[in-house]
């Protein structure tokens, strides 16, 4: 499934590829993450072509 850069790099900030490899591929898991809910809410608001740094949290 394509995903934005800015997107991609959250995703794998925030779960490790063997939590990812777990999850359902329609993408529920993931919005129902309380950090990636926070992100998508800032990232919405947000023009299509944006960038920003992304923290390594894991």
């Amino acid at each position: 499934m394509p995903v934005h850069p800015i997107c991609h790099r959250t995703i794998h900030a925030t779960f490790s590829n063997v939590e990812l490899a777990r999850m359902t591929t329609d993408g529920a898991e993931l919005r129902a993450h309380p950090e990636m809910q926070r992100f998508l809410t800032w990232v919405a608001e947000k023009p299509a072509n944006f960038h920003a740094p992304t923290r390594h949290r894991r």
